[in-house]
């Protein structure tokens, strides 16, 4: 077997909780989803619990490999130190009751180690972070793994699960993202009310909750024109932030024909039913358009400063387009960090379409 290489492969058969730490923001938890499944697939006897932060809950909420989700609540930062240090003892207690052999930490925030060291499991593993992390991080961990410089994020997290001698298969990879039976019910509904017909609309999220990584909005005025004089519906979304609602306003205010405008006006679950119903999905580096790759819907996405490579689609029909600008992947917020990428906003609108019909093509 390829696992009887590894010398210090985790012995499966004493895993019985495994609790894998996963705080970052909506996508990044969405893309840990494979994670669980491996793991379930492999340790069937062991019960799988994830520790995320309480906004990004839906992202695993009904995942068919997890027992348990605890959450950690960012505003308690917001809290006198009593309130805080209250909140903090009542999850390490819940934790400590669930008795891991197993922390997975997938991320660099210190609260894995500590979680690793206090809670005490036969094994932990993370990522090495030589820049970031040093001795007392090394110390916290019994397995530790390297990354490769560019690497799709969900190969990355299964890593992690490689470094134990747990090795998944490819169709054990794909996302997994599940819609309640009431997102579903309310959606259809809503696709009803405003005469969406299944499979036969474009779903467009133009926004991300940073602004340097969405294109232009007379960009989006001309392709969205160009979609209904060519007679495809389009559906407009967006999150419920002010500056996302302000930026699908100002595309909205420029049409010459109206379209179903959704922003602010759907959760993530929602979201998710709306994504699956589209013929296709187009948007930009952010959460919308994972979900839509978890909800095997072809994508059509633009990234500039961002990495295509570590946060393209996922296992999903796409189309990615970029710019040939020798400085992208930079991940700064603009050029000069000016809020404006200049490698996103030069994609052209034709480029963009041509993209739209050849994936939407019979």
């Amino acid at each position: 077997m390829v696992g009887a290489m590894l010398k210090d492969a985790v012995d499966l058969a004493t895993l019985h909780r495994v609790l894998v730490v996963k705080l970052r923001h909506l996508g990044d938890v969405l893309l840990t989803s494979p994670v669980f499944t491996v793991l379930k697939n492999h340790v069937a006897h062991a019960e799988i619990d994830a520790l995320v932060y309480r906004d990004t809950e839906p992202m695993l909420s009904g995942h068919p490999a997890i027992s348990r989700i605890f959450t950690v609540d960012r505003d308690w930062k917001k809290d006198d130190w009593t309130a805080r240090m209250a909140n903090e003892w009542r999850l390490f207690r819940s934790l400590r009751a669930r008795h891991y052999d197993l922390i997975v930490h997938l991320t660099e925030n210190p609260r894995g180690a500590v979680l690793s060291v206090l809670l005490g499991p036969r094994y932990s593993v993370a990522r090495q972070y030589p820049d970031k992390r040093g001795r007392l991080w090394s110390n916290s961990f019994t397995h530790l793994y390297q990354a490769p410089v560019r690497r799709h994020t969900v190969e990355m997290h299964l890593d992690a699960l490689r470094r134990l001698g747990i090795y998944p298969e490819v169709d054990e990879r794909q996302l997994v993202l599940k819609v309640s039976d009431e997102a579903e019910t309310s959606v259809r509904a809503l696709m009803a009310r405003h005469g969406i017909e299944a499979q036969r609309f474009i779903h467009i999220h133009p926004t991300s909750r940073w602004l340097f990584k969405c294109w232009e909005v007379d960009k989006y005025v001309a392709l969205i024109q160009a979609l209904q004089e060519s007679g495809e519906p389009v559906v407009l979304t967006a999150a419920p932030a002010e500056h996302e609602l302000q930026f699908a306003a100002s595309i909205v205010s420029q049409l010459k024909r109206p379209l179903v405008d959704l922003c602010g006006k759907l959760n993530l679950k929602q979201l998710a039913a709306l994504t699956r119903q589209a013929k296709c999905f187009v948007g930009v580096d952010s959460v919308p358009m994972h979900i839509a790759s978890a909800m095997q819907t072809p994508v059509v996405v633009l990234f500039g400063p961002s990495g295509d490579l570590e946060w393209g689609p996922w296992q999903v029909k796409s189309r990615v387009l970029t710019s040939n600008h020798s400085c992208r992947p930079c991940g700064q917020d603009g050029c000069g960090n000016g809020k404006i990428s200049e490698c996103l906003i030069e994609i052209p609108v034709p480029d963009v379409l041509g993209a739209i019909r050849r994936i939407t093509a019979p």
